[in-house]
Protein backbone atom coordinates (compact mmCIF):
# COMPACT_ATOMS: atom_id res chain seq x y z
CA UNK A 1 0.00 0.00 0.00
CA UNK A 2 1.02 2.97 -0.65
CA UNK A 3 1.56 6.18 1.26
CA UNK A 4 -0.94 7.83 -0.84
CA UNK A 5 -3.07 4.81 -0.40
CA UNK A 6 -2.77 5.06 3.67
CA UNK A 7 -3.72 8.50 3.69
CA UNK A 8 -6.86 8.67 1.11
CA UNK A 9 -8.01 5.40 3.64
CA UNK A 10 -7.50 7.06 6.97
CA UNK A 11 -9.45 10.00 5.41
CA UNK A 12 -12.18 7.39 4.50
CA UNK A 13 -12.59 6.58 8.04
CA UNK A 14 -12.30 9.70 9.71
CA UNK A 15 -14.78 10.87 7.78
CA UNK A 16 -16.46 8.52 8.42
CA UNK A 17 -16.04 8.98 12.19
CA UNK A 18 -16.85 12.43 11.84
CA UNK A 19 -20.20 11.42 9.94
CA UNK A 20 -21.62 8.75 12.70
CA UNK A 21 -20.66 11.37 15.63
CA UNK A 22 -22.70 14.12 13.95
CA UNK A 23 -25.35 12.45 12.41
CA UNK A 24 -25.32 9.02 13.54
CA UNK A 25 -25.16 5.56 12.33
CA UNK A 26 -27.54 6.14 9.22
CA UNK A 27 -25.59 8.95 7.59
CA UNK A 28 -22.95 6.34 6.82
CA UNK A 29 -23.57 5.77 2.94
CA UNK A 30 -20.59 4.80 0.94
CA UNK A 31 -21.38 7.94 -1.19
CA UNK A 32 -21.84 10.01 1.46
CA UNK A 33 -18.41 9.22 3.38
CA UNK A 34 -16.26 9.51 -0.20
CA UNK A 35 -17.95 13.17 -0.46
CA UNK A 36 -17.49 14.25 3.30
CA UNK A 37 -13.72 13.06 2.33
CA UNK A 38 -13.26 15.00 -0.39
CA UNK A 39 -13.33 12.09 -2.83
CA UNK A 40 -15.18 10.34 -5.90
CA UNK A 41 -17.59 7.49 -4.88
CA UNK A 42 -15.86 5.12 -6.10
CA UNK A 43 -12.82 5.51 -3.97
CA UNK A 44 -14.18 3.83 -0.72
CA UNK A 45 -14.23 0.45 -2.99
CA UNK A 46 -10.81 0.84 -4.49
CA UNK A 47 -9.56 0.86 -0.35
CA UNK A 48 -12.60 -0.95 1.55
CA UNK A 49 -13.84 -4.28 -0.94
CA UNK A 50 -17.17 -3.63 0.86
CA UNK A 51 -19.26 -1.14 2.84
CA UNK A 52 -18.96 -3.17 5.80
CA UNK A 53 -15.02 -3.17 6.07
CA UNK A 54 -15.18 0.96 6.13
CA UNK A 55 -18.08 0.44 8.65
CA UNK A 56 -15.68 -2.04 10.43
CA UNK A 57 -12.87 0.56 10.29
CA UNK A 58 -14.67 3.34 11.55
CA UNK A 59 -16.23 1.20 14.51
CA UNK A 60 -12.41 0.14 15.20
CA UNK A 61 -12.02 3.87 16.25
CA UNK A 62 -14.59 3.82 18.64
CA UNK A 63 -13.62 0.68 20.30
CA UNK A 64 -10.38 2.13 20.77
CA UNK A 65 -11.26 4.99 22.39
CA UNK A 66 -14.16 2.73 24.84
CA UNK A 67 -10.94 0.64 25.35
CA UNK A 68 -9.17 4.00 26.14
CA UNK A 69 -11.80 5.30 28.85
CA UNK A 70 -12.30 1.87 30.76
CA UNK A 71 -8.04 1.68 30.86
CA UNK A 72 -8.09 4.99 32.21
CA UNK A 73 -11.10 4.41 34.62
CA UNK A 74 -9.81 1.24 36.19
CA UNK A 75 -6.42 2.53 36.28
CA UNK A 76 -7.83 5.69 38.53
CA UNK A 77 -9.61 2.55 40.40
CA UNK A 78 -6.47 0.58 41.38
CA UNK A 79 -4.67 3.97 42.27
CA UNK A 80 -7.28 5.05 44.50
CA UNK A 81 -7.33 1.43 46.23
CA UNK A 82 -10.40 -0.12 44.93
CA UNK A 83 -11.21 -3.39 45.36
CA UNK A 84 -12.85 -5.67 42.47
CA UNK A 85 -16.22 -4.24 42.80
CA UNK A 86 -15.30 -0.50 42.84
CA UNK A 87 -13.62 -0.91 39.84
CA UNK A 88 -16.25 -2.96 38.42
CA UNK A 89 -18.30 0.37 39.24
CA UNK A 90 -15.55 2.50 37.68
CA UNK A 91 -15.91 0.20 34.49
CA UNK A 92 -19.39 0.32 34.27
CA UNK A 93 -19.93 4.46 34.95
CA UNK A 94 -17.16 4.46 32.09
CA UNK A 95 -18.92 2.33 29.67
CA UNK A 96 -22.13 4.68 30.43
CA UNK A 97 -20.69 7.83 30.22
CA UNK A 98 -18.79 6.91 26.97
CA UNK A 99 -22.27 5.11 25.37
CA UNK A 100 -23.88 9.25 26.38
CA UNK A 101 -21.11 10.71 24.59
CA UNK A 102 -20.82 8.91 22.03
CA UNK A 103 -24.35 7.50 20.72
CA UNK A 104 -23.65 7.37 17.26
CA UNK A 105 -20.30 5.73 17.37
CA UNK A 106 -22.17 3.45 20.46
CA UNK A 107 -24.71 2.15 18.35
CA UNK A 108 -22.22 1.55 14.91
CA UNK A 109 -20.30 -0.66 17.41
CA UNK A 110 -22.97 -3.14 18.53
CA UNK A 111 -24.47 -2.92 15.41
CA UNK A 112 -23.58 -6.20 14.03
CA UNK A 113 -26.15 -6.66 11.52
CA UNK A 114 -24.19 -3.99 9.39
CA UNK A 115 -20.73 -5.15 10.26
CA UNK A 116 -21.35 -9.03 10.06
CA UNK A 117 -18.61 -10.43 8.47
CA UNK A 118 -15.74 -7.94 9.25
CA UNK A 119 -16.27 -8.06 13.14
CA UNK A 120 -13.89 -11.11 14.01
CA UNK A 121 -11.28 -8.46 14.31
CA UNK A 122 -13.31 -6.34 16.52
CA UNK A 123 -14.10 -8.99 18.26
CA UNK A 124 -10.75 -9.83 19.22
CA UNK A 125 -10.14 -5.81 19.87
CA UNK A 126 -13.22 -6.42 22.72
CA UNK A 127 -12.04 -9.45 24.22
CA UNK A 128 -10.17 -8.24 26.67
CA UNK A 129 -12.08 -5.43 28.10
CA UNK A 130 -14.65 -8.17 28.57
CA UNK A 131 -11.96 -10.38 30.06
CA UNK A 132 -11.28 -8.13 32.50
CA UNK A 133 -14.59 -7.77 33.75
CA UNK A 134 -14.57 -12.16 33.94
CA UNK A 135 -11.30 -11.79 36.14
CA UNK A 136 -13.03 -8.72 38.17
CA UNK A 137 -16.60 -10.63 39.26
CA UNK A 138 -14.49 -13.86 39.55
CA UNK A 139 -12.93 -12.29 42.71
CA UNK A 140 -16.27 -10.26 43.64
CA UNK A 141 -17.85 -13.81 43.77
CA UNK A 142 -15.09 -16.55 44.08
CA UNK A 143 -17.42 -19.23 44.34
CA UNK A 144 -19.09 -18.39 41.00
CA UNK A 145 -19.37 -21.51 38.75
CA UNK A 146 -19.36 -19.35 35.42
CA UNK A 147 -17.94 -15.78 36.04
CA UNK A 148 -18.20 -15.43 31.88
CA UNK A 149 -21.93 -15.93 32.49
CA UNK A 150 -22.58 -13.62 34.96
CA UNK A 151 -20.19 -11.03 33.21
CA UNK A 152 -22.03 -11.51 30.23
CA UNK A 153 -25.55 -10.59 32.60
CA UNK A 154 -23.93 -7.73 33.84
CA UNK A 155 -23.21 -6.20 30.09
CA UNK A 156 -26.32 -6.57 28.85
CA UNK A 157 -28.27 -5.20 31.53
CA UNK A 158 -25.25 -2.30 31.22
CA UNK A 159 -25.82 -1.87 27.67
CA UNK A 160 -29.28 -2.06 28.32
CA UNK A 161 -29.72 1.04 30.36
CA UNK A 162 -27.48 2.65 27.52
CA UNK A 163 -29.52 1.84 24.76
CA UNK A 164 -32.46 2.87 26.93
CA UNK A 165 -31.57 5.76 27.88
CA UNK A 166 -30.56 6.58 24.22
CA UNK A 167 -33.60 5.84 23.35
CA UNK A 168 -35.90 8.35 25.75
CA UNK A 169 -37.24 4.98 27.68
CA UNK A 170 -35.99 5.84 30.76
CA UNK A 171 -37.28 9.08 31.35
CA UNK A 172 -40.69 7.55 30.26
CA UNK A 173 -40.61 4.70 32.03
CA UNK A 174 -38.73 6.52 35.32
CA UNK A 175 -39.63 10.13 34.92
CA UNK A 176 -35.64 10.96 34.43
CA UNK A 177 -32.30 10.13 32.39
CA UNK A 178 -30.55 9.27 35.47
CA UNK A 179 -29.13 6.34 36.19
CA UNK A 180 -27.58 6.59 39.77
CA UNK A 181 -30.40 4.53 41.41
CA UNK A 182 -30.29 2.13 38.32
CA UNK A 183 -26.66 1.59 38.35
CA UNK A 184 -27.04 0.84 42.30
CA UNK A 185 -29.48 -1.50 41.80
CA UNK A 186 -27.94 -3.01 38.99
CA UNK A 187 -24.67 -3.83 40.45
CA UNK A 188 -26.58 -5.24 43.30
CA UNK A 189 -28.25 -7.48 41.57
CA UNK A 190 -25.36 -8.76 39.87
CA UNK A 191 -22.63 -8.63 42.61
CA UNK A 192 -24.81 -8.32 45.47
CA UNK A 193 -25.33 -5.56 47.99
CA UNK A 194 -22.38 -3.23 48.01
CA UNK A 195 -20.90 -3.14 51.71
CA UNK A 196 -21.66 1.18 52.17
Amino acid sequence: MTEHDSDLRARLVAAGVELVTREGVHALGLREIARHAGVSHGAPRRHFPTHRELLAAVARRGFGRLTDSLAGADALAVTTGGDARTRIEALARAYLCFAAANPGMFELMHRHDLLEGSGTELRRTTLPLFLTFVGLVAEVHPQSDDPTAASAALWANLHGLAQLRAWGSLRLATGSNGLESLLRTTLDAHLGPAVR
